[in-house]
């Protein structure tokens, strides 16, 4: 009896320091690679890369992969994978902007807006890089300026991201403040505010094409896939799931499904003080996967609308988290609502 009891306790100790391993911090380190673009590692691996050319509509966080090195975001349209949906090339990695500024679209802009059409959408360009730390958090803050094609500033931006991980997590606090450089009007739309693109296997599998139309009346048709590689869902902390997430509110949402033998997830966290808390979720089963406070008007069938003005000089901030998350099983309620409740403490 002895002799099982002993093992049985050495079995314990040898599972919690396991555990004490899988979550201990590892080390971020970030550089500045080129004029336009800084990569972030983690623990020694690609995590992503911040990019800020002046070829892009806006700023992103391009690709983005687990701790196990997968890639959860889209390739295209900058570096087309196969079997890649090749719909909305706004979509790209991560980024942060809105659909109807001062009657400017930042949102779906692309190289694919024809010039003739240019000047119904606004500009988002990164002129300074404020500060990249390294450690065991690591930080990283630029400003921006959200522009007209004539490049006259509406609102700056300034962003800090915040990055940190351990052996089967990636963490993202993004803190993002809008002051207005003229009065600024977000009028009540669909397509904002923190957008995010996953890969082709996230997505919820769908046979049937989907026909999408923007409030310009363009329409983009999502192809239905047959290759049996899509089989993500979501989940919100109220409960909605699938299809079913989209247009309603939550502290937070998460998409998961399996890529190849791993269990992968991603989630966004909304904050306390964020505007029109909890958010809505613009969650779509093709691949967008977005928090929108800000579409209020469309998502409750135009029964109540969110309008949010700035009056010059005025400004509004931002926050949200998001987890990434890989192993043998996808990330738990509990554990997201203790990350919900940490983040919202900050």
């Amino acid at each position: 009896m002895r002799t099982i009891k002993t093992l049985s306790i050495v079995a314990m100790l040898t599972a919690l320091s396991s555990l004490a391993q899988a979550q201990k911090a590892e080390p971020v380190k970030i550089v500045k690679v080129s004029k336009d673009k800084i990569d972030i590692s983690i623990g020694g691996k690609p995590f992503t890369s911040f990019l800020f050319p002046d070829t892009l509509e806006k700023p992103v966080l391009y690709p983005l992969y687990t701790a196990g090195g997968t890639v959860v975001t889209r390739g295209f349209p900058l570096a087309p994978r196969t079997g890649d949906p090749v719909d909305h090339p706004h979509h790209i990695g991560i980024w942060f902007n809105f659909e109807n500024l001062n009657g400017l679209d930042f949102w779906n802009n692309s190289y694919a807006i024809p010039a003739s059409k240019k000047h119904a959408y606004g500009w988002i360009r990164t002129d300074k890089i404020l500060e990249t730390k390294s450690g065991s958090t690591g930080v990283l803050s630029y400003h921006a300026n959200w522009t007209n094609q004539q490049k006259e500033v509406i609102l700056e931006e300034t962003t800090r991201f915040e990055f940190s991980g351990d052996a089967n997590q990636r963490v993202i606090d993004r803190y993002t403040t809008l002051k207005a450089d003229m009065d600024a009007v977000f009028k009540d739309a669909k397509d904002g505010l923190l957008g995010l693109r996953f890969a082709h296997e996230l997505q919820i599998p769908d046979t049937a094409d989907q026909k999408y139309t923007d409030d310009k009346g363009n329409v983009t048709v999502v192809k239905g896939g047959k290759d049996h590689i899509a089989n993500g869902t979501y989940l919100t902390s109220a409960g909605k799931t699938g299809n079913g997430a989209w247009s309603t509110r939550g502290v937070w949402c998460k998409v998961y499904g399996k890529m190849g033998a791993d269990s992968v997830s991603i989630a966004i966290i909304d904050h306390p003080k964020n505007v029109n808390y909890p958010t809505f979720w613009h969650a779509r089963g093709y691949g967008l996967f977005a928090a929108n406070p800000l579409g209020e008007k469309i998502f409750t069938n135009r029964k109540s609308e969110k309008n949010l003005t700035l009056k010059k000089g005025e400004s509004v901030t931002f926050r949200y988290r998001i987890v990434i998350s890989n192993g043998g099983q996808t990330i738990s309620v509990a554990k997201l609502n203790e990350l919900a409740g940490s983040f919202g403490k900050k």
